[in-house]
């Protein structure tokens, strides 16, 4: 069911590729894609079917699966009909035989009653397929959204979607760390696979730097996988956001990982073995306070950094360099206790260990 690495969003198949199914397949196989989530019904009707009759997503599916890419189906329901939609959906899932299902709810779900519905149409899916892949798409705030019934979508769903547009700004590491943050505090909590910016919106468009930006966060806050929306829209007026996402390359396991992302990892597991793991020893932290020395000495900086300087922090990777034997990056934290917009930090390195740590931040 995990999904690991570079995603995109396919809405209208007719738009990509021109509706070939074997360009689609070669085309998301040179990008490095892991997966492709493609709409199959809206509301209570099937999706992607042509003028004709002819349902385009078979082909498209079989081309993908031919280079290895998992198939995802994505729905927007309505709330109106939950039985209908969820017959749809079942019908569809059914034919396609698909390895996982989207549920695109969003502004419908905000009309009072609708909790109810939202309940109705997870539990006649989840009565009818109990274990398969199942995710919620929506906003990237809850805060924003008091009225949105995440939780009613979220008991019965795997994974949580969130829609991170960073419309009109050029901060996506900063929204996704808030978004994440946010909903740590939603029941029940969710693996987070974002869904980020690759479309225009009026004279806004994102940058390759966001998009890179995007994609470093993702993987620094430990997430394992991010999406894109949307295909057709990204190849036509957004090429060089595709070419940026087609060259970055998503990073698996600790061992391709360099030791800063590893170091940006187990910060964002909050887990002080996790992150002492990667330092000698005898190791030396120095901050502008004090210099102290030991692995017993920095388990107690790191208790403190995750249970009282910054709580339940986002921590993103902003940039970093060096050499075999140094390295030297800059980073961000978000938590309920404050922020960090200054972090500056450099490692010296023994045996591919933390010798030596030098740190600097301040808390607004």
């Amino acid at each position: 069911m995990s999904l690991q690495g570079k995603g995109f969003y396919i809405w209208q198949i007719s738009r990509c590729e021109n509706g070939n199914a074997n360009a689609i397949g070669n085309v998301a196989a040179q990008a490095g894609l892991s997966h492709v989530l493609i709409k199959i019904a809206d509301g209570t009707q099937p999706y992607n079917i042509n003028s004709s009759g002819q349902d385009l997503v078979p082909p498209v599916v079989q081309a993908l699966r031919s280079w290895g890419i998992s198939v995802w189906g994505w729905h927007y329901i309505y709330g109106y009909n939950p039985e209908g939609e969820a017959n749809i959906a079942l019908q569809r899932l059914q034919q396609l035989n698909l390895d996982g299902y989207v549920i695109d709810a969003e502004a419908e779900f905000k009309q009072p009653g609708k909790e109810e519905a939202a309940r109705r149409f997870m539990s006649l899916m989840r009565q009818a397929l109990p274990t398969f892949p199942m995710a919620l798409s929506s906003y990237r705030y809850p805060t924003y959204h008091p009225q949105f019934p995440f939780e009613a979508f979220l008991e019965k769903c795997d994974l949580n979607m969130p829609q991170v547009y960073w419309i009109g700004a050029h901060n996506p590491a900063e929204q996704l760390a808030r978004c994440v943050r946010e909903f740590q505090d939603i029941q029940p909590v969710r693996p987070i696979i974002p869904t980020g910016s690759a479309f225009k919106e009026g004279d806004w468009a994102p940058t390759v730097a966001d998009i890179n930006e995007f994609l470093r966060a993702a993987q620094n806050l430990n997430l394992s996988a991010a999406n894109f929306w949307e295909w057709g829209h990204t190849r036509f007026y957004l090429p060089e956001i595709w070419e940026a996402i087609s060259e970055y390359e998503w990073l698996v396991g600790n061992g391709t990982q360099d030791i800063v992302e590893r170091y940006f990892a187990a910060l964002n597991s909050h887990d002080v073995e996790q992150v002492l793991a990667l330092y000698n020893s005898n190791a030396v932290h120095v901050t502008p306070y004090r210099t102290v020395q030991g692995i017993d000495a920095l388990r107690s900086w790191y208790y403190s950094l995750f249970n009282q300087y910054l709580p339940s922090a986002s921590f993103v990777l902003d940039s970093f360099s060096g050499t075999t034997s140094t390295r030297q990056f800059s980073w961000s934290a978000y938590s309920s206790q404050g922020t960090v917009n200054d972090g500056n930090d450099a490692f010296g390195l023994v045996n591919g260990k933390v010798t030596y740590h030098t740190t600097f931040f301040t808390i607004v």
